[in-house]
This record gives structure tokens, sequence and C-alpha cells, in this order.
């Protein structure tokens, strides 16, 4: 008796498995925003994504992969570099470009609502330095660094590489990391920077001329006393 066509033995992917690992990327991000990296479980995690208790390893190799997953994937939906890359590349004027970045940087750190785990996650990982910090480094802040050290650099003349850009980039970045870090109280120590009291679009001015302002001095002094 002729027999049909023999199973093969090697199961191909399974049409739910994309969306398996969506969700556990979603709840994981909830989790570790709560709980932090360190209070984190993979069976909470599989829980809240309706999930199997070894889905995390079947599809993410570990807990520690999978948070490393969630670090880039948070910074990713808090900035992408296509959208800073629009930025950068806006205009000829490199100083209207760092006008555009600030600007946009200023409208996602202020857009961060308390049910924001990208946002909570990366402040967490600010606070609380893990080692699971390379794939974050590598994918999202070193791409992302490079666009925005190119403008300063074309600002003041100088090669990316000069000592003086990583400063200026630094107090740049630093106002926005305290409105991610802690927009709400800053707010009440210093009213005139809450939501009610100022536009994203006059703050961003703000720090944007106030930042040309110091790359200006930084350039034409190199940097001396």
């Amino acid at each position: 008796m002729a027999r049909g066509p023999r199973r093969s033995s090697v199961s191909g992917p399974r049409p739910d498995g994309a969306a398996t690992r969506a969700s556990l990327l979603e709840a994981a991000g909830a989790v570790f925003a709560e709980c932090g990296f360190d209070g984190a479980t993979a069976k909470a995690i599989a829980l809240r994504a309706g999930a199997n208790a070894a889905a995390v390893n079947y599809h993410f190799g570990g807990i520690a992969p999978l948070y490393e997953e969630v670090l880039a994937e948070a910074h990713r939906r808090l900035v992408s570099y296509q959208s800073l890359a629009r930025a950068a590349s806006a205009d000829t004027d490199p100083k209207d470009r760092l006008r555009r970045l600030i600007g946009l940087l200023v409208r996602v750190v202020r857009s961060q609502g308390d049910a924001s785990w990208p946002a909570k996650v990366i402040v967490r990982e600010l606070i609380s330095p893990t080692p699971h910090f390379e794939k974050l480094r590598r994918e999202e802040l070193e791409p992302k660094k490079a666009l925005l050290f190119g403008v300063v650099a074309g600002i003041m003349g100088v090669s990316i590489d000069h000592p003086l850009v990583a400063q200026s980039v630094f107090s740049i970045l630093a106002p926005c990391f305290m409105l991610l870090i802690a927009e709400k109280r800053l707010s009440e120590v210093m009213p005139p920077l809450a939501r009610a009291n100022v536009s994203n679009e006059v703050l961003a001015s703000r720090l944007a001329n106030f930042a040309l302002g110091g790359i200006a001095q930084l350039a034409s002094g190199e940097g001396g006393g």
C-alpha cells in the first residue's frame, strides 16, 4: 500500500513565534521597569506575556539577553536613529541642525508618561548600571552619538574626536537627562520648568541658545580657563 509523504522530523518556525517573541519583549519591558534587572524573573515575564514558562529561554536564550534586547528597544522607542538623522540632515547650517536635534530631544523626554516603560527602563539603567550595557551601546548609542558629535564638530570647526566636542555634547545632553530622570521633581523645585509654564518649543530654543553660546566660547578659547 502506498504511503503518503513522510513528515519531516525537523519542525519549521511556528507561525505564532514572532507574536510570542513580541509579547515577551513588551512584557519584559514592563517587568524590568517595575522591578529592575535584579528583581525580574523569567517566570513573571512569561506570565505577563501569557506564554509558557520556558518561553524566555526559547526565544531569547535567557533573561540577561532579553534584558539587553529590552534596553536597545527602549532607547530605540525613545528616539530612533532615523528621527535623529532626519533632524541632523535637515539643513546645511550645523547650528540649525543642532537646534532641530535639541528640539527633538526635548519633545521626546517631555512626552514620556508614567506608563512608559522605555523611559523607566533607561532611567533604571542610568541610575543603577548593570553589566548588560554592551548591546545598547553598540547598536543604539554609538550611531546616535556619531550624529550629534558630527553636528557639534561642524559648528566648532574641529575634528569629531576633539575633546571639546565630547564636553559640548555632555553639556547639551545633561538637561535632557535631568528631564528624563526627574522632570516631576524638577518642576516642583523649579516651577518655571513645568510643562504648564514653558512649552517644548520655548524650552528647546533657550537650551539651544545656551548650548550655542557655550560652544562658541569653547571654540574661541580652545577650552582655556
